[in-house]
């Protein structure tokens, strides 16, 4: 079991995701510069961004870890070390590691920065985190194919210091810990280099040899089978299971994602972290509901508990979409008292009843009774992209609240 609390660590693909990870309650986030890192659908960070994002966790309490899991080749490997000692002299907390070479160089050109190892390295027994320990990793985060059991098992034979971080919200990639080639087959995107075109998710037919232009669709449905599209994976229900498999660091999958995705799922974890805590860490903890809720509230694909039950988690066979049951509409910047100043992200009008989640506490409702655009003009709706608006609301919204209205 953990001596200390478990760390909710937040996915950010840009600098207002960062904002909303730590905002919402994350102990921790993992981002990458514009190199190096395994995900270039993402904005990322250069080093004026890094910088302001290392001093924008840090005075609000929460880490930064750099992620440098790609497998660079050598035409990359002359730039890595000014990188490394750059993310050192800025105060990164860790690096997030694949590759040995990239490893001894961290331990060299950054030995201040402590070393996690990716889930890119595949680890799934003890022999392998202790291999990685005595190279100087500080963390292994294990492979997502590991049940509760295979967790504790290895929490049981490696030093106390060594922590384990895991996956428990979000995609799962359907190839052993993320290490896809069929992206590069189909397209020539490179998923081990952060450039997957994610082919899991399209939609296929099979062919016949002799019967060359006729396909025959393999399905449960008519529009046809996805194959290898896999659920999305959510634990929020399983917190005390993680607590006594030895977990230390609770990871949300996401760069390429929202800073709206990235406020909720912190929030989630890291209400029902602090709930496990303070109710004495029970076996029986069962999180609120208006919590477990919340994570029907973005985008997700249907959910499972991936292996960690011990069985196969599933593919969503049916489709390759997305569950929506809410529009993130705004953000409030300020307010005072029943007077708001938000700024539109989807359509909305006077009357709605849109719920908020604010940056601390539970979500609530409120009633947009009047508009105001930026000519003080009265208006009926925000129809907008990012338009600046005056709301008088039935009740007071927090600055930096997420508003959301449900789908008919």
């Amino acid at each position: 079991m953990n001596n200390n609390k478990m760390e909710v660590l937040s996915p950010a693909g840009d600098m207002e995701c960062l904002m909303k990870a730590v905002d919402f309650g994350a102990d921790a986030v993992f981002l990458a510069g514009h190199e190096f890192g395994m995900r270039t659908a993402s904005k990322n960070f250069d080093a004026d961004e890094l910088a302001r994002a290392v001093e924008y966790a840090h005075t609000r309490g929460s880490k930064i870890y750099v992620t440098c899991n790609t497998l660079p080749r050598n035409s990359e490997l002359a730039r890595l070390p000014d990188f490394l000692s750059a993310c050192q002299h800025i105060g990164v907390d860790a690096f997030i590691i694949a590759d040995l070479g990239v490893l001894e160089l961290a331990k060299k050109y950054a030995p201040a920065v402590e070393c996690h190892i990716s889930t890119q390295a595949g680890i799934v027994n003890y022999a392998a985190a202790n291999a990685f320990y005595n190279l100087g990793a500080s963390r292994v985060v294990l492979a997502r194919e590991m049940s509760f059991d295979e967790i504790a098992d290895i929490r049981a034979h490696i030093p106390s210091e060594l922590e384990i971080e895991v996956f428990v919200h979000g995609a799962m990639c359907v190839s052993f810990s993320g290490r896809c080639l069929i992206s590069a087959y189909m397209t020539g995107r490179d998923a081990n280099r952060g450039d997957c075109a994610q082919p899991c998710r399209w939609k296929y037919h099979l062919y016949e040899e002799n019967r060359q232009g006729q396909y025959f669709p393999v399905e449960e449905k008519d529009g046809g089978t996805y194959l290898y599209n896999s659920k999305d994976m959510c634990l929020i229900d399983y917190i005390p299971q993680l607590y006594k498999a030895g977990v230390s660091s609770l990871k949300i999958e996401g760069r390429a994602k929202s800073a709206y995705y990235a406020a909720v799922v912190t929030n989630a974890y890291s209400h029902a972290v602090d709930g496990f805590y303070s109710g004495g860490c029970k076996d029986d903890y069962r999180v609120d509901q208006r919590i477990r809720q919340e994570l029907e509230k973005i985008s997700h694909r249907e959910y499972s508990q991936g292996f960690y039950l011990g069985g196969q988690p599933g593919q969503n066979t049916e489709n390759g979409g997305y569950i929506r049951h809410y529009d993130f509409v705004a953000t409030c910047d300020s307010s005072n008292g029943n007077d708001a100043q938000i700024i539109q992200r989807n359509r909305f009008f006077t009357g709605d009843t849109l719920d908020v989640l604010p940056p601390s506490g539970i979500p609530f409702d409120v009633v947009i009774e009047k508009m105001y655009n930026e000519y003080g003009e009265s208006v009926d709706s925000a129809p907008h992209p990012m338009q600046r608006l005056k709301a008088v609301t039935s009740c007071n919204i927090p600055a930096g609240s997420m508003l959301r209205k449900k789908r008919d």
